[in-house]
């Protein structure tokens, strides 16, 4: 079975106050209202509502109903004389009260192993999440989120070339192959032989170690360092490590999204491609998307966003679904889902998602 969605206790109560104030009639209707949406997009009207209840339900009963429904923000009416359509609040009070969420089909989870494996096979890591995104937009028919932590740069060489009398370049190397170079004052006094003695400390003492290990050891080695090495030296150590720190805060991580085109599907109005071209904005906005990280992170299984519930896409009425994927210490690296309008079909994409997350997460652990 898939991991459960994460609930908000908030939420609950909010949700078991509306159930109170619903009988198994307004729960019939409001349902029906909401699947129709999901499969349809359409209104649901009173007169072919009426139609569906073996009990002959009259349509002026069942727009009471509706009535009450809407006093409750459930359900609204887009158009007069129309039917009705959820509202954001009743699309997660659905989500939230009424829908089952059932395991993966047997041909859905093979296709999944199959497609993310075989993209594991001696690929990179940028392979295997671009993979994964193509994958949930193709199967989802929305576009495909991926997103990566940035990563926590090892330490593999650094070094400090004098450029003037008081200026030097830090080039600093990771085991990752990224590299850093950055231009730093060098203080009154520092001959060439300190920067050798400055590069070659910190490689014999914090190479292959990660920023927070190597400040760590270096706190370890606090009175070792101050007894090996003078004043100066000392402070290209700090200058070493200060350049490294900055080199890693400034990879906010990676972002693949794919299948912007499902985006455009089923546009009925101008509003419509408005909405999308709101959308395509905000999928740009590399630093806006990188929260996804943090919003995974505060729930342990899926995590569903209707419109003004996500602040990132808030504006363009969409729905996020994503769930995170951990490292072999169950930290979380990354995360991944999908985007796309309200009218979702929530109970198939989530296992979808949860069980891609978990087999991304052992590709990657491999």
């Amino acid at each position: 079975m898939t991991s459960p969605l994460p609930k908000n206790p908030d939420g609950n109560r909010e949700n078991h106050a509306l159930m109170d104030h619903l009988d198994a009639r307004s729960r019939d209707v409001f349902r029906h209202i909401v699947e129709n949406y999901l499969e349809t997009g359409e209104p649901l009207g009173s007169r072919n509502l009426s139609r569906v209840f073996s009990e002959g339900l009259s349509a002026a009963t069942i727009r009471n109903v509706m009535s009450d429904l809407e006093h409750l923000g459930l359900v609204f009416a887009p158009h007069t004389s129309a039917g009705r359509l959820p509202t954001e609040m009743g699309l997660r009070f659905f989500v939230d009260s009424f829908m089952e969420i059932g395991d993966l089909s047997r041909d859905d989870r093979r296709s999944i192993d199959s497609q993310v494996r075989a993209s594991g096979d001696g690929r990179s890591m940028d392979a295997i999440l671009t993979d994964a995104s193509q994958l949930l937009s193709g199967l989802t028919q929305s576009a495909g989120l991926v997103t990566s932590a940035k990563q926590d740069l090892r330490l593999k060489h650094i070094e400090f070339v004098r450029l003037e009398p008081e200026r030097a370049l830090v080039v600093i190397v990771g085991e990752n192959g990224q590299v850093e170079n950055r231009i730093i004052g060098l203080p009154a006094g520092i001959t060439a032989s300190s920067l050798v003695e400055a590069a070659n400390y910190m490689n014999a003492k914090i190479a292959g170690l990660t920023l927070g290990e190597a400040r760590t050891q270096l706190e370890r080695l606090h009175n070792e360092t101050r007894a090996e090495l003078d004043s100066l030296v000392t402070r290209m150590v700090d200058e070493g490590v200060a350049v490294w720190a900055g080199a890693q805060d400034r990879d906010p991580g990676r972002i693949i999204v794919s299948g912007h085109a499902n985006l455009l599907n089923d546009l009925n109005a101008a509003e419509d491609l408005s909405r999308v071209q709101q959308l395509f904005d905000d999928l740009e906005a590399k630093d806006s998307l990188i929260r996804l990280l943090n919003l995974a992170e505060e729930g342990e299984g899926v995590r569903i966003f209707i419109g003004a519930e996500s602040r990132l896409f808030s504006q363009s009425g969409s729905s996020l679904v994503v769930a995170p994927y951990r490292d072999d210490n169950q930290r979380v690296i990354g995360a991944l889902g999908i985007i796309g309008p309200t009218r979702l079909n929530y109970a198939r994409i989530v296992p979808m998602i949860d069980y891609t997350a978990e087999v991304v997460g052992k590709m990657l652990r491999r």
